[in-house]
């Protein structure tokens, strides 16, 4: 297939096509507006496959994003712009609103007309794939599960803004017939993730030897996903997913955020303690300096309508899809902190800018 990915250079969407173009024959067309989150490094050498091309084009762009499904004509689409930091969303809606809401508007208003053009065999293979999130769902108790049934019930911007488009994309299958698949996803980590978010956040703070805030007392619940486990059930949503339907993907490893964090110090010190030379390059770590991380962790006032424990069901994912999770959460954290440790570059420069 030719897959239209919109977002391609950001964490996520970065990783999905290294995927498909690593693991797969299809072609990839990445069309990104390239914001602050966003990395082309994060892509590698993607030219070199003879498969990818890219576009830097605005979602919101009605006649750009026409004229690309014009000049590509692809089988696919697998939708992944947004603007998706929540505490950026709280400070400032009104971008989450646009590129959330008439982003995803302006792609399916696209997407509509250009199937509606297509010979029968390829309208009927067609899918339009809008990734999306588990925090729509808002917040669960102590015990119960995520799944594609749950009322929406969304605690942010953010995730208004996701709820939004997820309920629009619904709206084209039904009202216009438009092959849609939706899915929502639990909390992604992995390499190239932008350092805003909690894992990468910790890790860079636990080497340059700034405080690593914890919201609250720590104890809100996630489910962790490694990235690359999220983009094999991307791929398989797209290939076997059936039109109308929605999927949860998650990495069935529900953990508190104070856990997550005390994991990355262990982890940290035990990094210096094996390697001399981390010591050398990040002097101003705690463990460079004989310390423990866990010293520098301090607890902040917690996040507006901070949601307190998401948690997914997989089974439709996998019964229908045949996904199954690679990773449990030590080994794709320990690859991740790996990966950190060993590209300063890519990390340092974003920080600098």
């Amino acid at each position: 297939m030719k897959i239209l990915v919109t977002g391609g250079a950001g964490f996520i969407g970065s990783a999905v096509i290294r995927h498909l173009l690593a693991a797969t024959d299809h072609h990839v067309v990445n069309v990104d507006k390239l914001t602050y989150a966003a990395d082309r490094r994060s892509l590698g050498t993607p030219e070199a496959s003879g498969r990818y091309s890219f576009e830097q084009i605005d979602i919101c762009d009605a006649p750009a994003i026409r004229a690309a499904f014009e000049r590509h004509a692809p089988d696919a689409i697998m939708h992944l712009a947004a603007e998706s930091h929540v505490d950026r969303s709280i400070d400032g809606p009104g971008e989450f609103v646009r590129t959330n809401i008439l982003g995803t508007y302006v792609l399916l208003d696209a997407a509509l007309a250009y199937w509606r053009g297509l010979e029968p065999e390829r309208a009927s293979a067609f899918r339009f794939h809008h990734i999306s999130t588990d925090e729509v769902f808002g917040e669960l108790d102590a015990t119960g599960l995520f799944t594609e049934e749950t009322p929406y019930d969304p605690s942010s911007p953010y995730s208004a803004s996701k709820a939004s488009s997820d309920h629009l994309v619904r709206a084209w299958h039904r009202t216009y017939k438009l092959p849609t698949v939706v899915s929502n996803c639990s909390n992604n980590y992995g390499p190239y993730q932008f350092p805003e978010k909690l894992i990468p956040l910790t890790i860079l703070s636990a080497l340059e030897g700034r405080p690593i805030p914890v919201y609250g007392r720590g104890e809100n619940v996630r489910d962790w996903l490694h990235v690359e486990d999220h983009c094999r059930g991307i791929e398989l949503s797209i290939e076997r997913g059936r039109a109308g339907e929605v999927y949860n993907i998650g990495g069935g490893q529900e953990l508190p955020n104070i856990t997550v964090v005390d994991e990355i110090c262990r982890g940290v010190d035990a990094a210096f303690a094996k390697d001399a030379t981390l010591a050398i390059r990040f002097p101003d770590a705690p463990a460079a300096q004989g310390r423990a991380t866990a010293e520098i962790k301090t607890y902040v006032e917690d996040r507006k309508g901070h949601d307190r424990r998401y948690a997914i069901d997989e089974t439709k994912v996998r019964a229908e899809l045949g996904y199954v999770p690679a990773r449990d959460f030590t080994q794709g954290f320990a690859e991740t902190l790996g990966w950190y440790l060993a590209n300063e570059a890519w990390w340092k420069a974003i920080l600098a800018r």
